[in-house]
């Protein structure tokens, strides 16, 4: 018998930082959402290959796996965050 999904209820959040620690809080819900969202196809993705520095990754994957988080989602968090911060050019 399969379990039925449950869908990660993201409360509104009054500042940045709150919101910034609720995520941290819960580095299984953003696995969950990017997860359910790849297998429905409603992920909007592109393939992009870049070069990134062997130290850059290996510090991405140690902080990854404190996080709970394949190393690969963790990285596009992060530059998710980064051009959220930066804003629209």
């Amino acid at each position: 018998m399969t379990t039925p999904k449950k869908s990660v209820a993201i409360p509104k959040f009054r500042s940045e930082a709150e919101e910034a620690k609720w995520w941290d809080g819960r580095p299984e819900a953003a696995t969950k959402i990017m997860k359910n969202a790849l297998k429905s196809g409603r992920a909007p993705l592109k393939t992009v290959t870049i070069r990134i520095p062997a130290p850059d990754i290996q510090a991405a994957k140690e902080l990854a796996q404190e996080k709970g988080l394949p190393y690969q989602i963790y990285m596009k968090m992060l530059l998710h965050e980064a051009l959220k911060r930066e804003g629209p050019v």
